[in-house]
């Protein structure tokens, strides 16, 4: 047999995430033939559903457009949506009119729901049941409409008009007598998302619940759709890039394989800002140059306080991100903190303010020069907490993310406040200057 044709059955044998991983190492030329030697045996469609959609997009518009438009149509249909959402407009439009009727409009239908939106997320591969059947009525429909299906955990049962009555344990119907109707299995206080909802908050609900799926609901409560557990994994794991790249100022369109032109088109205008917020604390340094030339201490003294404060800040900012991102932090409660983290301010100021207070007097024998660096580490280090609970929540006020600014902003506060305590201190208590 050809050498090629046994690595290609071989790799057949393989998962479709592990398909998606080698297509991913390929050049775009390798990778391109191998979605077309896939396609001839109908399994293109799943490993592509499994890449980053903006991979798999760059895969399918080298493809033959009937081609492409066969494998979206092997497609599930969210996988499917997110692929097109990558492609110009034309291709869209070219690759949904070779589609039939139905799978066009299905399709097109969920263009329509923003993708971090519940409706950006569901599939719309459901099968809704009525209440008037028996379990084995129930499982037997399900068993004819199984490539109907998103998700084989739970069932749906809606009404004539298609809105949502309650959920079905498939466990349930399976173990229940035959005859049973669904009447008597079916649980009515079942948990639903909205259509519009934000898909951070869909994913705080499954985090919560520990579903493995939850229906989707129009504002009439009719079914619209299912969500299940590894859409929304793909949003906890972006959530939580997008908080870690934003803390370091880092955007998130970036990745390992981008380029440097394009890493430098993405990181210097946040590097522009840092600059900006350097300068303003350069110039509060600037304004106390001749106390400096006069204590030259005070040069190698004021880096400590305000490192401590941006340092004791960032704690505070990133606890803070934390639970906004994990819903945990409601308006009430983020203000209530703010009282917890001044007060810890308080104490960390008093502590490490003592601490390096004690190594100035032993460094330079001047009491006053010690009880000035205590005084200005301990009102920074008040102001650093209280500002890492301030910045976030005024930052989220304003629609923003604070993972992507607050950072910047806690830094300038603290380094400014920082540097121009320390001197102004240090000029009301030593009599040199």
């Amino acid at each position: 047999m050809d050498k090629r044709k046994i690595v290609l059955r071989e790799l057949m044998e393989q998962n479709p995430a592990d398909i998606a991983e080698v297509l991913a190492d390929l050049s775009q030329e390798q990778a391109t033939d191998l979605i077309h030697h896939l396609f001839l045996r109908h399994a293109a469609a799943e490993p592509l559903g499994e890449m980053d959609p903006d991979d798999s997009a760059e895969l399918v518009v080298q493809l033959d457009r009937k081609e492409a438009s066969e494998i979206l149509s092997r497609m599930d249909p969210d996988d499917a949506v997110d692929l097109l959402l990558e492609l110009p407009e034309d291709i869209q439009q070219e690759l949904l009119s070779r589609l039939s009727r139905t799978e066009a409009k299905v399709l097109s239908d969920l263009l329509v729901y923003p993708p971090d939106s519940a409706g950006g997320l569901m599939s719309p591969e459901v099968v809704p049941l009525s209440l008037t059947m028996s379990a084995q009525d129930a499982i037997d429909h399900l068993r004819r409409r199984m490539q109907q299906a998103e998700t084989v955990y739970y069932a749906y049962a809606v009404d004539d008009a298609n809105r949502l009555l309650g959920v079905l344990s498939l466990r349930d119907m399976a173990l229940a007598d035959p005859s049973c109707s669904l009447r008597d299995l079916v649980i009515r206080d079942a948990v639903s998302v909205p259509v519009d909802a934000d898909a951070e908050d869909v994913a705080h609900i499954f985090d919560k619940y520990d579903y493995f799926a939850l229906p989707v609901v129009d504002a009439e409560d009719k079914l619209l759709g299912v969500i299940t557990f590894d859409d929304v994994i793909d949003v906890i794991r972006e959530e939580a890039t997008e908080d870690i790249y934003g803390l370091a100022g880092v955007p998130f369109e970036e990745a390992v394989d981008t380029t440097w032109a394009q890493s430098l088109r993405l990181r210097l205008p946040w590097l522009y800002v840092r600059l900006l917020t350097a300068l303003a604390a350069a110039v509060v340094v600037g304004l106390f140059e001749a106390t400096i030339a006069k204590v030259a201490a005070l040069a190698v003294l004021m880096g400590i306080i305000a490192g401590q404060g941006g340092s004791a800040g960032m704690q505070t900012v990133t606890i803070i991100t934390r639970g906004m991102a994990l819903g945990e932090l409601d308006k009430a409660r983020g203000w209530k903190l703010l009282g917890k983290e001044t007060l810890l301010g308080v104490a960390n100021g008093i502590l490490i303010g003592a601490t390096v207070g004690l190594i100035t007097y032993l460094w330079k024998g001047e009491l006053l020069m010690g009880l000035a660096v205590f005084l200005a580490m301990t009102i920074n280090m008040i102001i650093a907490g209280a500002s890492g609970v301030a910045i976030p929540l005024v930052v989220r006020r304003l629609g923003k993310d604070p993972a992507l600014v607050s950072g910047i902003f806690l830094t300038t506060v603290t380094d400014v406040l920082g540097f121009g305590f320390m001197f102004a201190i240090a000029i009301w208590l030593l009599p040199e200057i």
